[in-house]
């Protein structure tokens, strides 16, 4: 039995020993050449010429190309706005104006240095408050989402109040920059490997823009290292520039973005800027809500629209909103175009009702539990905003059994009674929750598809769409497989992805991975698992002869009187059984295929925004995170002195491994809100370009005392095996770090004004914020 084990890692050896292969790991070939991107040195302005004379007089540039050279110029993950290279209109610093060709690596950097631009510069829009001042608006979502009466609910409530705050955006920090090989192959074919989560795409976009079908074009993917959504859509073009020089040379051809040129060339976090108005009783019962979810786009579209809606659908983060107006527009700015970010818009929106809720709380002098536990999804009150109702809702147990875990209520008294004290340092405590809408809202994004291949050694290979980034996701479709089979996960090898073998798939994103690839993987197990069910059962029932005479299977499906176990096929009612691989031999030699497709699609999944109907989810991952932490007044800064996570997960398929994702999940989380500031000048330099400038979250930075368990739920029946999505939900729970530092400061709010707290709350912004408080 594989399922709810703790199989180490598939590649955990590997990447300790450091024989993981990565892009840049692949041995360069004798004739391969290098590219290097060119990028824009203003944010805004049009094109007139480029100067590349110098670039190719030097010994080693081979050659320049410019967007002449591409067939298709434009791409977009929803709509085809953005210049793969710029042609005349220049989005922001940094964008691709050309690429060149170069006979040696080392010299990249210094033949970057020789071009030079005929540039008509305009003044560019940097801030979100600035795009929205002058109404540079880019999307807005089609209809809000609305749910009760709005303003009855405004007329009924003891307290009203109005606010506003800002959330960073954030940098991926993948350990692998982008990066990608192109190999020119027989009859004008393209090789492409690439560190990618949508290797369909990538494949797309190199096809259309070298003017090739895609049956000439193979996108490879082995794995990873860290993608987080930064590789979701904004790998393609990189694969693009490498796969058109590949095919004008006809020589293999590299590119790989140093540290810095990632961070300047690629979208981030989306930024948000949120408004709100909150009526309330004077218990903390939210009677209405309106919002409104402002969000820095970037230059370009991308996936801003489907990112914001998302925002949208978890504004209301684990609360029923009996009156509720959820809004949302996406701003352009000239700054890299943002993307997809593990989470993708959802702790955007959570945010504001986190904020909301700390607010409400030290408004009434109330504990924030209590607030949020008033305010949950609970008894009949799980319809959400959106129309769709909260199935299998664990909230309620959640809650009550985090607040008796994590001593909840005598931790609050103990730093009640420090801050008192006045020691020079202050403690806060607060509690957040995630409830995550698992399934892509894109309706055609739920699809996956899956081969599997059982050789007569019973062995087996499984090819899938997804991507190995580090999430584990081959240890668990191994695991699926391996126990549909009976076997030892050890025989189970899952293959290297590729666009030949599982076609038109959908990206590694959207926490649905294991669940569609799981599912399809599945599946197509079952399909030779039946062929093998009934082929065992003729054995046992002696109607296959030494001879091997030919015989028809007819209808075959899986019996729960046939189980495969241990290596072994057995028939419980007879008590007979033979071991898999005579089965297999059997099964080969009686031209049994051993062999399955599946195609799976989530089911009854689709949700119209301009009608704000359908169902937009297919389960619910959901959690909460009780975070300590003491902050010191003269510096502003914060530690955390203690986390617990209480997730439910569903029948975790690897706790191991899921334990980790939620672990890695909050901190990267709580970086978002504490340490991870993007700087830029006013000119829209990225000023936050490289590990000494920019702070991801160390060892030292997390929770000293760090507690992590998961519920047991074993009703959630619309899944794989039972289990339930882990990349993003824990992201969300990270917010309760920056609720516990605006609790912390609530002890300074000497002046009883309202809390102006920004994110991230890095050291400045929360000292700032206390003098503020102090009055000072």
């Amino acid at each position: 039995m594989s399922i709810g084990k703790n199989i180490k890692h598939d590649s955990s050896l590997a990447h300790v020993t450091g024989e993981s292969i990565f892009i840049d790991d692949r041995e360069a070939l004798a004739s391969e050449v290098f590219v290097g991107v060119v990028g824009s040195p203003v944010a805004c302005g049009t094109l007139k010429k480029i100067y590349s004379q110098k670039a190719l007089e030097y010994p080693t540039c081979l050659a320049v190309y410019t967007a002449k050279d591409l067939v298709v110029k434009k791409w977009g993950a929803i709509v085809h706005d953005q210049p793969l290279l710029v042609e005349e209109e220049i989005g922001y610093i940094g964008e691709p104006i050309c690429i060149f060709a170069c006979s040696n690596r080392y010299d990249l950097e210094e033949i970057k240095k020789l071009f030079t631009f005929d540039i008509l510069a305009k003044e560019g829009v940097f801030t979100l408050e600035e795009a929205l001042k002058k109404n540079n608006l880019l999307y807005a979502a089609p209809k809000p989402f609305v749910q009760g009466d709005i303003k009855k609910g405004f007329e009924e409530s003891e307290y009203i109040l109005e606010g506003s705050f800002y959330s960073g955006g954030q940098e991926h920090f993948y350990m692998e920059s982008q990066a990608s090989v192109a190999y020119p192959m027989e009859n004008g074919q393209i090789e492409v490997h690439s560190s990618s989560q949508h290797p369909s795409e990538t494949q797309r976009l190199v096809a259309e823009a070298l003017g090739l079908s895609f049956q000439q074009v193979v996108c490879i993917v082995k794995r990873l290292g860290g993608g987080f959504g930064g590789k979701e859509s904004q790998a393609a073009p990189i694969a693009v520039y490498a796969a058109l020089v590949a095919s004008k040379f006809n020589r293999a051809a590299r590119l790989i973005l140093t540290k810095d040129e990632d961070m300047k060339i690629t979208g981030k976090r989306h930024p948000f800027y949120s408004e709100y108005k909150v009526g309330f009783s004077n218990e903390g019962l939210i009677n209405a809500l309106k919002v409104k979810l402002n969000a820095d786009a970037g230059a370009y579209l991308d996936l801003s629209s489907s990112i914001l809606e998302r925002a949208m659908f978890h504004a209301d983060g684990a609360y029923y909103l009996q009156n509720v107006h959820i809004e949302g527009r996406a701003f352009k700015t000239n700054n890299a175009s943002n993307t997809a970010y593990r989470g993708f818009g959802g702790p955007q929106g959570n945010m504001v009702v986190e904020s909301i809720l700390e607010d409400i709380a030290l408004f009434l002098k109330k504990d924030s539990f209590d607030i949020r536990r008033l305010n949950i999804y609970q008894n009949k009150n799980t319809k959400t905003p959106y129309g769709q109702d909260l199935e299998n809702n664990m909230l309620p147990a959640l809650f009550d059994k985090v607040l008796i875990s994590s001593d909840y209520k005598k931790r609050l008294t103990q730093i009640e009674h420090w801050n008192n004290k006045k020691y020079g340092s202050l403690k806060g405590i607060s509690i957040t929750a995630v409830k995550f809408g698992i399934a892509f809202t894109a309706r055609f994004l739920n699809q996956g598809s899956a081969l599997v291949n059982l050789h007569l050694d019973g062995s087996l290979q499984v090819s899938t769409g997804a991507i190995e980034m580090g999430q584990g996701i081959n240890t668990k479709l191994g695991q699926i497989v391996a126990h549909c089979f009976g076997v030892s996960c050890d025989v189970v090898q899952v293959m290297t992805t590729s666009t030949e073998k599982n076609h038109n798939t959908s990206p590694t994103a959207a926490s649905s991975g294991s669940d569609i690839n799981g599912a399809a993987a599945l599946q197509a197990s079952n399909q030779i698992k039946a062929r093998l069910t009934k082929l065992a059962q003729l054995i046992f029932k002696n109607e296959i002869s030494d001879d091997l005479n030919e015989f028809e299977l007819g209808d075959s499906n899986l019996s729960g009187d046939i189980v495969f176990v241990d290596g072994q096929v057995k028939e419980i009612s007879s008590g007979k059984k033979l071991s898999l691989k005579e089965l297999i031999q059997m099964a080969y030699f009686n031209r049994v295929s051993l062999g399955g497709y599946s195609f799976y699609k989530t089911p009854e999944v689709g949700f119209s925004k301009e009608t704000v109907e359908g169902k937009a989810f297919n389960y619910y991952t959901q959690g909460v995170a009780v975070s300590e932490v003491i902050v010191d007044e003269y510096t502003g800064e914060v530690k955390v002195t203690g986390t617990d996570i209480l997730m439910d997960l569903g029948r975790p398929l690897n706790p191991g491994i899921d334990k980790g994702q939620t672990t890695g999940a909050f901190i990267q989380g709580m970086g978002w809100v504490t340490t991870e500031k993007l700087v830029y000048d006013n000119k829209g330099n990225l000023l936050t370009h490289s590990p000494t400038t920019y702070k991801i979250p160390n060892i030292q930075d997390t929770p000293r005392t760090f507690n992590v368990d998961f519920i047991c739920n074993e009703d959630n029946q619309c899944n794989v095996h039972r289990s339930k999505a882990v990349g993003e939900p824990p992201f969300l729970l990270g917010i309760s770090v920056w609720t516990a530092i605006k609790h912390a400061l609530s002890f300074r709010n000497i002046k009883n004004i309202n809390s102006e707290l920004t994110s991230p709350a890095t050291n400045e912004t929360v000292l700032v914020e206390l003098m503020r408080l102090k009055g000072v």
